[in-house]
């Protein structure tokens, strides 16, 4: 078997395993997509179009978050506790070819979530977009960052500790990250954690993509999501490989 039927092997193997799952959470990724464009709104007493393209760039960003950084680590530490790991470890493919494939399945689930946030976005609030030929890109940078990162520390961790990581990564990606407001008001503190860690990197990349005569990334932004992916894959990896 070459490497694209073992793929396909692999595929449908993560697929069969988890349809039903995936689709009701491709569901719920729609419902919070939407509730981030318009429920978000509610908290700002006299929104402007400034704040409105904030969340219409931002939902898009916290689904991708959502879905390497929150619901994968969970599906991870599932399959860690029921032993299918130690299964998936018994396939006679290369191990690369796991996570292209499961890579695919968790792509495949955010897609409707960011086509509908961005259309209802557009329809109610005509926000302003610009999309920038770069949008398939980014979102493809954005998307493989945070699903590499999401399989790093949750074949790293236990099920317990990585679950708990998932839920801060959510709480502080909601609240305290600069995805659907500025940098500037956060602490200076805040800020220089930001310029280290991938999710504010992965909000300007995106801005730039669907608003770019507003926003701007900087080639620190890009390189910075490259080795955030480069290190989750790469560690995922050599753990998949441990004996």
């Amino acid at each position: 078997m070459n490497i694209l039927s073992h793929y396909k092997y692999v595929f449908q193997m993560q697929f069969l395993r988890n349809s039903g799952f995936l689709i009701v959470m491709a569901f719920i990724q729609i419902l919070i997509s939407i509730g981030i464009v318009i429920g978000f709104t509610y908290l700002i007493p006299s929104p402007n179009t400034s704040s409105i393209l904030f969340l219409a760039t931002g939902a898009p960003t916290i689904i991708l978050i959502i879905t390497g950084l929150v619901i994968l680590p969970q599906q991870v530490g599932t399959a860690k506790a029921d032993g299918y790991m130690e299964f998936m470890r018994t396939w006679p493919v290369n191990r690369s070819v796991i996570l292209g494939a499961d890579t695919t399945l968790w792509l495949l689930i955010t897609i409707p979530g960011i086509v509908v946030s961005s259309f209802v976005a557009h329809l109610l609030y005509s926000p302003g977009y610009d999309i920038s030929w770069t949008v398939v890109p980014a979102l493809l940078m954005i998307a493989l960052t945070s699903i590499g990162v999401g399989y790093g520390f949750s074949y790293l961790l236990s099920p317990n500790a990585s679950l708990s990581l998932s839920q801060l990564i959510i709480f502080g990606a909601l609240m305290f990250s600069p995805v659907n407001f500025p940098m500037e008001r956060l602490p200076e503190w805040l800020q220089t954690l930001h310029e280290l860690l991938p999710i504010y990197s992965m909000a300007e990349v995106m801005r730039a993509s669907l608003a770019s005569s507003n926003f701007d990334a900087t080639l620190g932004n890009y390189m910075n999501l490259m080795v955030w992916c480069i290190v989750g894959y790469g560690g995922a990896i050599y753990i998949l490989n441990k004996k």
